[in-house]
């Protein structure tokens, strides 16, 4: 997929200003009520159209609501026309009410049959982007918006990395394109997603080197994979912020605990509230 770029507003954007790095004293697991200076993110594998989907349909509408996130990153987005399946991303927006949808695929545009991640957000969208990362055969995206906090630009990307444990060269290489292709203008960055791998992954050490700390502290969550659905306890959905403009204020994981013996998805979702400095 060739990178692509849309709309780019046109008021001019007020300059960040440098600040100390701060990382995650007073953390909460109560979520933060969002205002001019704190932005609530999410991040959740929804596992397509698996399982039991007319079950946990509901079940994902409700847990995401709950969230009451400012930008939401879903990774495993279907939408398929030939089963009558509507983007799943698209479907959760209205339902949700409020969002605006932003998708990538490395399916071409108009393809009956579509999957990949998407962001939903209720801020103001100033541009948006994306990327197919290489390598290239292994159909990876990155997905970009610039929104508006209290009139204040930041980046949010959503990605998903390779799935294979030892893969984390590849790993490696596709957070370096990601973080390459992005605009080398200094606003901040914000990068979340199914990363398929845990914070000491080698193949996630960029992330997890200076420029970045995870929202959510390494040890604060047993999982984000479901043990229900067959999968080991490992915590690899995450979200990355650069702590000279952010301070993480409260994280949690949500989606784990079923309805009638049945889960959201196969993972958990990761949300964290953080404060612009």
């Amino acid at each position: 997929m060739v990178s692509r770029r849309f709309l780019i507003a046109a008021a001019a954007l007020v300059p960040m200003a440098a600040c100390a790095p701060a990382l995650h004293a007073g953390l909460s697991s109560e979520p933060v009520t969002a205002d001019s200076s704190h932005l609530t993110l999410t991040t959740f594998n929804i596992w397509h159209n698996m399982g039991d989907w007319p079950a946990r349909r509901p079940l994902l509408i409700e847990a995401l609501r709950a969230q009451n996130a400012d930008v939401i990153a879903l990774q495993e987005v279907l939408e398929d026309a030939n089963t009558g399946l509507e983007n799943q991303a698209e479907m959760l927006a209205r339902e949700l009410g409020g969002y605006k949808v932003a998708f990538v695929s490395t399916d071409p545009e108009g393809a009956p049959r579509r999957y990949g991640s998407a962001l939903l957000t209720r801020l103001p969208i100033l541009a948006q982007d994306s990327v197919r990362l290489e390598p290239l055969d292994d159909y990876r995206t990155a997905l970009r918006v610039r929104v508006s906090v209290a009139d204040r630009p930041v980046d949010v990307v959503v990605t998903h990395l390779a799935h294979q444990p030892e893969a984390g060269a590849v790993r490696a290489r596709q957070i370096s394109h990601l973080l390459s292709w992005l605009p080398q203008d200094g606003v901040p960055l914000v990068v979340m997603g199914d990363f398929n791998a845990p914070q000491e992954d080698p193949g996630l050490a960029t992330m997890t080197g200076p420029r970045f700390v995870s929202a959510l502290p390494p040890g604060s969550a047993a999982t984000t994979l479901n043990p229900a659905k067959g999968h080991a306890s490992r915590v690899i959905d995450h979200i990355f912020v650069e702590p000279e403009f952010f301070t993480p204020t409260a994280a949690h994981v949500f989606g784990d605990q079923p309805t009638n013996g049945e889960y959201p998805s196969d993972h958990f979702g990761v949300t964290a509230t953080v404060a612009l400095n």
